[in-house]
């Protein structure tokens, strides 16, 4: 075995009912807390509850959020592209489970 394959891949379960700040999800998404605010102007997040002037996300931002950054790498897509293409992937994922259910 090489040295990469002995590593062991680290990793955390995140409940998705979980209130994130803007700075958790730029850490946990290794941003910047502005672009973590473009995402929420562009649409591509949305916030849940806003305290002492501070939004919060729920953990299923998380997962969105490290999607459009992946978008946005991988592919060059623009912010206004990546909240139309999570939109609808988050559809066909949607119409897939309702398939499965209906078999």
């Amino acid at each position: 075995m090489t040295s990469s394959e002995d590593q062991a891949l680290s990793g955390a379960i995140f409940e998705e009912s979980a209130l994130l700040t803007v700075k958790d999800l730029s850490r946990m998404c290794a941003v910047d807390e502005r672009h973590i605010v473009e995402f929420v102007e562009e649409g591509v997040l949305n916030v849940v509850e806003i305290n002492a002037a501070e939004w919060h996300f729920t953990g299923a931002a998380l997962r969105r959020a490290r999607r459009a950054l992946r978008l946005e790498r991988d592919l060059e897509i623009n912010l206004a592209g990546i909240a139309l293409a999570l939109e609808l992937m988050e559809e066909v994922e949607r119409l897939r489970r309702e398939l499965q259910a209906r078999r």
